[in-house]
């Protein structure tokens, strides 16, 4: 089983709290987008990344200076986003860690798929941004079907806990036999269930907690999953586990 995640646009450089174990697998392909990105001037990554100045000079001074093989921070520890934070990986015990290692994977416009202790470095290109390489016209053709082979390679289920964005890199794919299972958190509203896009990414970063705190093994063990939401079987199918907010977050 493997769970997958979205990165987080906010990155941090970390390189004394815990060491990076690997570089990560599609390091060519990274480097390949590293350097398209190096040869356009600033206004054009701007209009890229379509963000405001200070984040736009940020990056592209990580870009100039930056290297994808050294001074590297393992990814579970370089994003900051709201599903990592709540995702709490600095308390994390061993066997948290290792868990998370061999279960979780984070999907990414530069980096393709990282295990959470490769090495990276902070950098803005999300899955959607029109970055035409290699004749590709964006970054899902030029990733095309590599990240679901990489993927399905490794499990016969796959846990999704990422925004479309990144996981239609992997849904599109499907293969006969291997369950691809979407998690679904959100609020009954006229008889429909909406999501609600900052309490998604809480619950998606809390449940890669509760799976690494459980010891997860199988898909089914997530319905006991109750923190903050609970599963509901009537809303739910074997491809879509939904589940329905609870307590103070529905306030």
């Amino acid at each position: 089983m493997r769970f997958l995640l979205s990165p987080a646009k906010k990155m941090n450089r970390d390189t004394d709290s815990l060491p990076w174990q690997d570089l990560p697998r599609f390091l060519p392909q990274a480097e390949q987008l590293w350097q398209a990105m190096g040869q356009m001037d600033a206004a054009a990554l701007q209009a890229l990344w379509k963000c405001n100045d200070r984040i736009a000079e940020q990056n592209v001074q990580r870009l100039r200076t930056g290297s994808l093989r050294t001074g590297l921070t393992p990814a579970i520890l370089a994003y900051e986003g709201i599903a990592f934070q709540y995702m709490a990986p600095s308390v994390f015990t061993v066997e948290q860690f290792d868990y998370v290692q061999e279960h979780l994977r984070i999907l990414s416009g530069l980096y393709g798929v990282l295990r959470p202790f490769d090495g990276v470095t902070p950098y803005r290109l999300e899955m959607q941004a029109r970055l035409s390489v290699g004749g590709s016209k964006d970054l899902y053709a030029f990733w095309g079907g590599r990240l679901a082979d990489a993927l399905w390679a490794e499990t016969d289920c796959i846990v999704n806990l990422a925004s479309q964005e990144y996981s239609r890199c992997v849904s599109r794919f499907p293969v006969t036999g291997k369950r691809f299972i979407t998690c679904v958190f959100g609020e009954e509203k006229d008889g429909k269930v909406v999501e609600k896009g900052t309490l998604c990414k809480m619950a998606r970063g809390e449940m890669v907690r509760f799976a690494a705190e459980k010891a997860v093994t199988c898909p089914e063990q997530l319905k006991d999953f109750h923190r903050h939401y609970r599963f509901v079987p009537e809303r739910s199918t074997e491809t879509e586990y939904v589940f329905l907010r609870t307590g103070e977050w529905l306030a």
